[in-house]
């Protein structure tokens, strides 16, 4: 008897791709990212610094590089880049096949420049360049902020030839915003003379957070019929009328003299996808957004979980009518909610929870130097 994957449904009959949000030198060195490739059907890693802060504090495995670090005399900062960039170099070495198997469409590993500078353009441009070249691989992306100041930085990287994961979207504003700034950095390296053929972009649109940002709100009204009718149903909502912007954008004439030139699409990528309210399906954010030309980024539960019972089906582009009826009903005189206040509460504090696990690392890495030379 045959058991089908439904990840690897999702991926060959509905045109998504599914990448892992993890990543971890453990995943490397045990084999377990190699099974997953063959096994799941992972065509693509994402790191943060959150999971970063997790995979390195309090591990053995990372010793034997920091003892080397500091002897060479590294700095705190100049060690934990070393320990990041062999491991986003090693996942991208043994995600290459995927790279040239899906000509550059899939096989990327993505790396997020410091949190501290989401709001620096400059920075972020020069970080960005600066990763690229040092981690050295065509199959990084490097990760900035979808913020009123990274959008310059992803302007002018892209214009450069370097992958971008524009990462921490919420509003659709924010989103078609990115996608312009995209399509700016792709038209400055054409008319530079550049090739704009082997640059790839992702617009990671994250979800869960919206729902817990607004079911907190829902819950603190009079409980109604509509209020409660909306629990758990916006980010959904929210990323099915991204995924109408997107496909506007891909239809406009600037796209379309791009596409001519070989220009790859910037793909939506779904982000923070695990259920956090146990009321709701495990996999809701997977059945519920699958369609062409997107990628879902799972962490390794809801993998497992997609893999058991995910139901794939084209969902994506149905049901407009009541996704935006859902947005709307937010402006309703009994749920009153403004979703342009939501989305950048979200943003703020998505900015800070990446900043918080940053300078936690650095400390416990700190404290790790202090405790391996006997200080």
């Amino acid at each position: 008897m045959t058991t089908t994957n439904p990840i690897l449904e999702i991926e060959k009959t509905y045109g998504q791709s599914i990448w892992m949000d993890n990543l971890s030198r453990d995943v490397i060195e045990s084999g377990e990212l190699k099974n997953l490739i063959a096994s799941r059907g992972i065509q693509g890693i994402t790191s943060n610094p959150a999971i970063f802060e997790k995979a390195i504090a309090g591990n053995k495995i990372y010793d034997t590089d920091i003892m080397a670090a500091i002897k060479a005399h590294k700095s705190v900062m100049e060690i934990y880049e070393s320990l990041i960039f062999t491991d986003i170099r090693n996942a991208c070495d043994i995600l290459l096949p995927v790279y040239q198997e899906t000509q550059g469409k899939d096989g990327y590993v993505s790396i997020e420049v410091p949190p501290t500078m989401a709001k620096d353009t400059e920075s972020s441009i020069r970080e960005a360049i600066r990763y690229y070249q040092e981690i050295d691989r065509p199959n990084v992306m490097i990760k900035i902020p979808g913020t009123t100041e990274g959008l310059p930085a992803i302007e002018e990287i892209i214009s450069q030839g370097i992958n971008v994961n524009v990462t921490l979207l919420f509003s659709v504003e924010s989103y078609v915003e990115s996608a312009w700034a995209y399509i700016r950095g792709l038209e400055k390296r054409l008319a530079e003379g550049g090739d704009i053929t082997k640059i790839a972009s992702v617009a990671s649109f994250f979800l869960s957070r919206i729902d817990i940002n607004i079911d907190d709100r829902l819950d603190k009204l009079v409980k109604t019929e509509k209020s409660e009718s909306l629990k758990g149903k916006v980010a959904i909502a929210n990323a099915k009328i991204a995924y109408q912007k997107y496909q506007e954008i891909i239809t406009s004439e600037r796209w379309q003299k791009l596409a001519e030139q070989g220009a790859k699409v910037q793909r939506l990528l779904w982000a923070s996808t695990s259920t956090k309210n146990p009321n709701y399906s495990d996999v809701m954010y997977v059945d519920e957004l699958v369609g062409p030309d997107t990628v879902n980024t799972l962490p390794p539960a809801t993998i497992e979980a997609c893999a058991d019972h995910c139901a794939p089906a084209h969902r994506l582009q149905s049901n407009l009518d009541q996704a935006e009826q859902i947005i709307q009903s937010l402006q309703d005189p009994e749920i009153k909610i403004n979703l342009a206040e939501v989305m950048e509460e979200l943003l703020e504090e998505g900015i800070d929870k990446f900043i918080k696990p940053f300078e936690s690392l650095l400390k416990s890495l700190e404290n790790k130097v202090k405790q391996l030379s006997g200080q």
